[in-house]
């Protein structure tokens, strides 16, 4: 089984199982916060994915967000999102996903999404994005103020010392959209459905499968560090420029 085929089996399977689940009742638990969310969906999909890398790529290193952890010795690893947008999928909001991306010598080398609502498998691979087994074409390149924005929120980010930037960014866009799942988001940067996602403090698992879908039609990803934060942008190549040194002006 190649890289490609891998990948799609692996979220596939793991939103499959999570939307079994879903619709038997899973246990919810809280994590550091109200709005941080797992359920035994979460934690049986990331273990689908562990036993079917242990099968597939024994070699390769795995990080999970729920603590799946392999080092492995290939110098490959998988960051996995086994329920990407818990608290949507807890609530029955359709914005969630199961993700995957594969990391090669510490290169992002694939990415893979899948969204069980709209019915979208997005995997990427050595620079090339596809959706449901088709490729995409690359993503129209737009400013800042033409731009829609994805960015995640809860009540802790308008409490802390991001806020004067993130609001210096939004007032500089278009208008500003919130899914609530950040790899979701990305996606619907690929598709150019939005044209730039912003979120700080990332883990990998957040940000490299989305990140893969983007760079593979075309768009810029960067980290720009301003008051504390590291801020993870992906998108038009333009409104991320802008977007990077409007952040890098408000650096304290």
């Amino acid at each position: 089984m190649d890289d490609r085929t891998l990948a799609t089996a692996l979220v596939t399977d793991a939103a499959d199982l999570a939307a079994t689940m879903r619709r038997a009742g899973t246990e919810t638990t809280q994590k550091t916060s109200a709005a941080d969310l797992v359920t035994a969906a979460d934690r049986a999909a990331e273990d689908l994915v562990r036993r079917m890398l242990a099968e597939h790529r024994p070699d390769d290193g795995v990080t999970g967000e729920e603590g799946a952890h392999a080092d492995g010795t290939s110098g490959r690893r998988w960051h996995v999102d086994p329920i990407d947008g818990t608290w949507n999928y807890v609530a029955g909001l359709p914005a969630w996903c199961s993700a995957v991306a594969l990391e090669t010598d510490g290169v992002l080398t694939a990415g893979a999404v899948r969204r069980h609502l709209p019915d979208e498998t997005w995997v990427a691979l050595d620079g090339r994005t596809e959706c449901d087994g088709q490729v995409v074409p690359d993503i129209a390149d737009l400013p800042l103020a033409r731009a829609s924005v994805a960015r995640f929120l809860d009540a802790a980010h308008l409490r802390d010392d991001a806020t004067a930037p993130l609001f210096a960014l939004l007032a500089a866009a278009a208008t500003l959209r919130v899914s609530g799942s950040g790899s979701c988001d990305l996606a619907d940067v690929a598709a150019g459905r939005i044209g730039l996602w912003v979120q700080v403090d990332c883990a990998a698992w957040d940000w490299l499968p989305g990140r893969a879908l983007v760079e593979g039609v075309g768009g810029t990803a960067e980290v720009v560090r301003a008051h504390g934060h590291d801020w993870h942008l992906a998108g038009a190549p333009t409104a991320v420029r802008e977007a990077a040194a409007l952040l890098r002006t408000q650096a304290g």
